[in-house]
C-alpha cells in the first residue's frame, strides 16, 4: 500500500514532495499506463481545486485520452486544437487563466475555468500530455506550470513506457 502524506508550506515545497512522491510510486515500474494511473491519482489527491488531473497519450499522431481522475472526458483530441492539442503541437506548456477565452478551446467538462497543460517529450519524442483543468479561473500560475514541468521531466522515462503496445503506438510529432 502506498501513503504519502504531502503537506507543505508553499508551492515549490509542495511540487518538491510531489515529486518525490511521484519518483517513488512509478520507481521499477516499466508499464506507461499504470504509471500514468498512479501519477493522476496522486495529483489529483495532492493539488486543490482541480476538477480534472490526468493524461492524453500522443497514439498515431493525435491525443488519445489516458488515464485521469475526474468526470468524462474527450477522447481524441487532434493536435493544434484546444489546448492539449495546443501544448502538443508546440512542445510548449500551456497555463490558460479563462479557458473560455482560449481560441478553440474544447469544452469537455463545461465546469473547468483554467487549465494547465504540459507536453511529455522523452528522447525526443512527443509521449502526450499531462493535463489539469480546475473550476476556479487563473487557478494555475507560473510556480505550477514550473513545478509540473519538473515533475513531468523527472518521470518522463517511466511513462514513454517499457511495453511494447504502448511503445509501438506512439509516433513523434
Amino acid at each position: 500500500m502506498y501513503a504519502f502524506t504531502i503537506e507543505a508550506a508553499d508551492k515549490p515545497d509542495l511540487y518538491r514532495q510531489l515529486i518525490a512522491a511521484a519518483d517513488s510510486l512509478t520507481e521499477g515500474e516499466p508499464d506507461a499506463i499504470a504509471n500514468m494511473a498512479n501519477v493522476a491519482a496522486l495529483i489529483w489527491e495532492t493539488l486543490p481545486d482541480l476538477n480534472w488531473a490526468g493524461f492524453y497519450r500522443n497514439v498515431n499522431g493525435e491525443l488519445v485520452l489516458g488515464p485521469f481522475q475526474g468526470r468524462p472526458a474527450c477522447i481524441r483530441i487532434p493536435f493544434g486544437k484546444g489546448v492539449c492539442g495546443t501544448a502538443a503541437a508546440s512542445r510548449a506548456i500551456q497555463c490558460v487563466e479563462d479557458v473560455n477565452a482560449f481560441p478553440g478551446h474544447i469544452a469537455c467538462d463545461s465546469a473547468s475555468a483554467s487549465e494547465l497543460v504540459v507536453p511529455i517529450v522523452h528522447d525526443g519524442r512527443l509521449i502526450g500530455v499531462l493535463d489539469l483543468d480546475s473550476p476556479h479561473r487563473a487557478r494555475f500560475d507560473g510556480e505550477d506550470a514550473e513545478g509540473c514541468a519538473r515533475l513531468i521531466q523527472a518521470i518522463a522515462p517511466r511513462l514513454a513506457g517499457g511495453d511494447t503496445m504502448a511503445r509501438g503506438s506512439v509516433e513523434s510529432a
